[in-house]
């Protein structure tokens, strides 16, 4: 064999094994790829005070269901509902959990999302607080006075509700807007004269700050909480939707059953007493329902309500907020 024969032979050679190698290569890359490629993400919204689904999330039950469909479940927390609602309306979040009056506000503002169940009422859950030695009794008092609420929330339809059943009209009383820490601040430093505010920050202050409850939520809301999805994320995957629904379902029951130990597992991710925690999960039902046409109905009082005060800029038909109208 002549030395430009074995140059010949050698570059064969070589070029078999480099595509060998290529074509081992491209065998291996092509299920990667398509694996990253139908890898899904679902980014789920929550609020620190949300148990279920902060236990849910601690527990790890959801990611456990969904990783063998390759879905991703990513997880973001928000002060309250109306920054979840705003991410939701931006399409950060596909899934949140929210109080009553975000979502009013949200679909008013064109937020293009479906209501997908609630939780049965609970009114004691939320409440207008007052300083221990506050002079002021009754809710006929506030009017003239400082109040302090989250801008949006659920709280703001309470004082709103409180108050008109107290003959105080919404132009005679003074809102002051921030969010439960520094209203909480305020509060404690005499700034305001009361604070509306749901648990567990409300029987935090109970509990450490020696306020007073001045008016529940009993008699006045219902105060609904409610699971919510974009349209098109819901739309697209009813089947991830419902297993959402079906492990938020056994969390629940599973705080119903085991108040002390939830609140034991909640309280270093709150930031409060276990007993603290407690009392405030005892104030929420932690049962779940589908969206049917009573609460519907609930919820448009609250959007005529708003939009009679000013509040949002449009008229709203909660209806328009689902995506197959419910049962009678």
């Amino acid at each position: 064999m002549t030395a430009s024969t074995r140059n010949k032979h050698t570059r064969r050679h070589v070029l078999a094994l480099l595509s060998a190698v290529a074509a081992g290569a491209f065998a291996v890359s092509v299920p990667q790829l398509a694996q990253a490629q139908e890898k899904q993400v679902l980014r789920i919204g929550y609020q620190k005070a949300a148990s279920t689904l902060v236990l849910l999330k601690a527990h790890g039950t959801l990611e456990k269901i969904l990783a063998p469909q390759g879905i991703e479940v990513k997880w973001a927390e928000f002060a309250a509902g109306p920054q979840l609602l705003e991410a939701l309306n931006v399409g950060s979040v596909d899934f949140g959990y929210v109080g009553e009056a975000p979502p009013i506000i949200a679909q008013a503002a064109g937020a293009d999302f479906v209501y997908t169940a609630y939780e049965i009422p609970t009114p004691e859950a939320e409440s207008i607080l007052v300083q221990k030695n506050s002079p002021i009794t009754s809710v006929t008092q506030l009017k003239g006075k400082k109040i302090a609420f989250n801008k949006g929330s659920d709280v703001h339809w309470l004082v709103i509700s409180l108050l008109k059943n107290g003959g105080i009209a919404y132009s005679d009383f003074q809102p002051i807007y921030l969010a439960p820490a520094d209203a909480r601040a305020a509060f404690e430093r005499g700034a305001v004269d009361a604070w509306a505010i749901w648990d567990p920050f409300q029987t935090a202050a109970i509990k450490q700050l020696d306020a007073k409850i001045l008016a529940s939520g009993s008699g006045a809301v219902s105060h609904h909480q409610f699971f919510l999805s974009t349209r098109k994320y819901a739309a697209k995957n009813s089947v991830v939707v419902n297993t959402i629904m079906e492990e938020v379902g056994k969390e629940g029951g599973w705080i119903r059953a085991n108040y002390k130990e939830a609140a034991a597992q909640l309280a270093p991710i709150q930031g409060l007493e276990p007993d603290v925690i407690e009392t405030g999960l005892r104030h929420y039902a932690h049962i779940y329902k589908p969206i049917d046409n009573k609460v519907l109905d609930e919820q448009q009082k609250i959007a005529d309500s708003f939009y009679e005060l000013k509040l949002i800029p449009k008229k709203i038909s909660t209806r328009d907020a689902v995506l197959f109208p419910p049962k009678s």
